[in-house]
């Protein structure tokens, strides 16, 4: 599973050929969810400070994610997105 941002101990990763609907997931120390890019559904439980910041990111990276998950849909080499700053 690439990783594709990083920031703040949170870890971003998407997987190749991933079940729909487009989503990421984060790892947060031993804490692991999944979050739609669309409309913001999370799978999984993570510390409420670690969730908001990844909102954060999504906030701001929603058409890229978009992007990225079209290119892992095809096996695509992914590229790195900006971290939260």
């Amino acid at each position: 599973m690439p990783q594709i941002s990083s920031f703040y101990g949170l870890i971003i990763l998407m997987n190749f050929k991933d079940h729909a609907p487009p989503h990421f997931h984060v790892w947060y120390g031993d804490y692991k969810v999944t979050i739609t890019i669309k409309d913001g559904i999370v799978e999984g439980k993570m510390p409420g400070r670690a969730l908001k910041l990844a909102f954060e990111w999504l906030d701001l990276h929603r058409e890229e994610l978009l992007e990225e998950w079209s290119k892992a849909q095809r096996g695509e080499t992914l590229r790195a997105i900006d971290p939260l700053k």
